[in-house]
């Protein structure tokens, strides 16, 4: 089993246009995730890919791979089957470009999920995180995910899920962390298939293979994503980089 990893890569961005490119540490946020990802050995290739040629020439003048995307993409998934279309893999793991801290431990439970998966009944794996807090409950910017009891995904939002009517039923919140693993043909389905009402209206990818009935298992996992959506973000992960 061919296992990669994509690096999604746009210049621009709402929050914080041209995050990617940001020094941290004397090497570009980018650089420093697609060296972090390189490092984990757990993939077979890695590429960036990417609508920018400075992030491209930042890949390339630095050893790297990456590749030029070759048309205009909504989103990252867009984007990453564009690249894989020609490409002889079984499973291709998406890591975002702004996370330079990749941690193995949970990409290595991702990919065990495709090791035991003999009969082929997961298209997509990726991971969860608990939180407890209210304000990170009801933040909108915090993806929120609810599964049945094999940890298969029913449904992700931006809303509190589920809604806490009855507060005493041990209910918990899991954010998703936005690291997937997908199965090549999953990911060739998503690129063909037109988008629909639930994703346009929650502008969530994951809403489109649920649509289509596609099984996404999620991960458990205690190890929080830092990701550089903010200068702010940015600072704190200078601060780590230095100590």
């Amino acid at each position: 089993m061919k296992i990669i990893a994509v690096i999604p890569a746009r210049y621009a961005s709402t929050r914080f246009p041209a995050k990617l490119m940001q020094d941290l540490g004397g090497k570009t946020v980018i650089l420093r995730t697609y060296e972090a990802a390189v490092n984990t050995n757990l993939f077979a290739d890695v590429f960036v890919v990417t609508d920018s040629e400075l992030i491209y020439n930042e890949i390339i003048t630095n050893n790297g791979k990456a590749i030029m995307s070759i048309k205009e993409h909504e989103s990252g998934s867009d984007r990453i089957a564009e690249a894989v279309e020609n490409l002889e893999v079984d499973i291709v793991i998406n890591v975002q470009g702004d996370e330079p801290f990749i941690n193995t431990e949970p990409l290595q439970k991702v990919i065990e999920i495709f090791e035991n998966d003999l009969d082929k009944k997961v298209d997509l794996a990726s991971l969860m995180y608990e939180i407890k807090d209210k304000k990170e409950i009801e933040n909108p910017n915090n993806v929120k995910v609810i599964v049945d009891q094999q940890n298969f995904a029913l449904y992700f939002s931006r809303s509190v899920i589920p809604y806490p009517r009855e507060e005493n039923v041990g209910v918990r919140y899991m954010k998703h962390i936005g690291i997937y693993a997908f199965r090549k043909e999953a990911l060739l389905d998503f690129y063909r298939l037109p988008m629909l009402a639930l994703e346009a209206s929650e502008k969530l990818e994951q809403l489109r293979y649920l649509e289509y009935g596609k099984r996404i298992r999620m991960v458990e996992t205690t190890h929080a994503s830092i990701g550089i959506d903010t200068l702010e973000d940015l600072e704190k992960a200078r601060q780590i980089i230095s100590n």
